[in-house]
């Protein structure tokens, strides 16, 4: 699978976008002759430039009109009879749905009310546009996404002087993971926020892939703190069916009691952890201990990791991303003399009943776990000899 990653370290607007799948590869008299087919009356121009001395590419939309508010289906209609590929068209609808719920919510009115302001103009349908013909073109089958910088300050909108995150950009992100680095201005647009909230189909760290080629989009300005670019990372991701980043959350434990170190893992496991497992360790001053570690989904992170310091008693943790591959796996159902057990079989061949119905069924029939566990498997290889 084709993965795009966005890094968003110094925030990601609509241009930047698409000037760093531009820089990528996309090819740039396609974007520009899809991005004509919309009839919107504005040019086009691609830019090499630098930003802290990274090479990056600035993508310019030039038009007369200024400030032209439109309804959500005024822009869907200029998309539908523009010449965009259907997978095109699709990603563009589907990233200003996402953009008008926001500002919906944010304004308490309904999606097709909500008038299109700043993201109304022509630049801004552009970039939405050209980021999903870019993407096309590139034939990226998922995006992921970093966490993302806001940046900070306040911003100048229709709606006056507001804080950064401006209050749709806020409402596009409620989720991903967000922070404030750099200089006090808006750092990620509502544009941005909606490309990145629609697309990504996950945040966090740069998941496993092999790197095939990478793009820096230029932001408008340049800064002294950082290079002001938007990169992107496009790759293969690994060829395991499911591959992706975990988190994983580890305290070393020397003075808390059996009882209590079950019971965390329990509530762990209830909250989400994909594992917990507890191993005996020699901690410092010759103290046996216990090690708690915990694989999480990188959202789930720091809930899981506040429950750990609410749940045991340690003062500290270490929490690092990993790997997590998976085989493909599916589920078929066993007759026993104790009743129907499911059993989980990988595309490998590697197969185990499930244990909770081995158990319902044991406690039900009152006869040994290990006894259905037995006779669940015998059946299964028995069917498919």
């Amino acid at each position: 699978m084709k993965l795009c990653y966005l890094d968003a370290f110094s925030g990601i607007s609509g241009d930047m976008t698409v000037g760093a799948l531009l820089d990528a590869g996309a090819d740039a008299a396609a974007l520009v002759e899809a991005l004509s087919s919309l009839g919107a009356e504005a040019s086009y121009r691609i830019e090499k430039t630098r930003r802290k001395g990274i090479a990056s590419t600035k993508f310019h939309v030039e038009a007369s009109e200024v400030r032209n508010h439109r309804h959500l289906h005024h822009i869907t209609e200029m998309i539908d009879r523009s010449a965009l590929s259907p997978r095109a068209r699709a990603t563009a609808r589907a990233i200003f749905q996402r953009l008008a719920e926001a500002e919906g919510a944010v304004h308490g009115t309904p999606v097709e009310k909500v008038h299109f302001h700043e993201v109304g103009a022509v630049d801004s349908i552009a970039d939405v546009c050209g980021a999903a013909v870019a993407l096309d073109l590139l034939k990226i089958d998922a995006v992921a996404c970093s966490a993302v910088n806001t940046g900070s300050g306040t911003v100048r909108t229709e709606h006056g002087t507001l804080p950064v995150p401006a209050p749709a950009t806020a409402r596009l992100l409620h989720g991903a993971p967000v922070y404030a680095r750099g200089p006090s201005i808006e750092l990620t647009t509502p544009t941005g926020a909606a490309i990145a909230a629609t697309l990504a189909r996950e945040f966090g760290p740069l998941p496993p892939m092999t790197i095939l080629a990478s793009g820096y989009g230029a932001g408008d300005r340049d800064f002294p703190e950082h290079a002001n670019v938007l990169r992107v990372l496009i790759g293969e991701t690994a060829a395991a069916a499911e591959s992706t980043t975990v988190a994983v959350i580890e305290a070393n434990i020397d003075d808390s009691t059996p009882e209590v170190l079950g019971y965390a893992s329990e509530r762990l496991l209830e909250a989400g952890a994909l594992d917990v497992s507890l191993s005996p360790v020699l901690m410092k001053k010759n103290r046996p201990g216990s090690l708690l570690r915990v694989i999480a989904r990188p959202e789930d992170r720091e809930s899981l990791a506040g429950l750990v310091l609410r749940e045991t008693s340690t003062f500290g943790l270490r929490i690092y991303a990993a790997e997590r591959r998976v085989e493909p796996r599916e589920h078929v159902k066993v007759s026993t003399r104790h009743g129907e057990i499911r059993v989980k079989v990988a595309a490998n061949g590697t197969f185990a009943p499930e244990y909770e119905d081995c158990r319902s069924a044991a406690l039900a029939a009152g006869v040994p776990l290990k006894q259905v566990l037995a006779e669940a498997s015998h059946e299964y290889l028995k069917h498919t000899r």
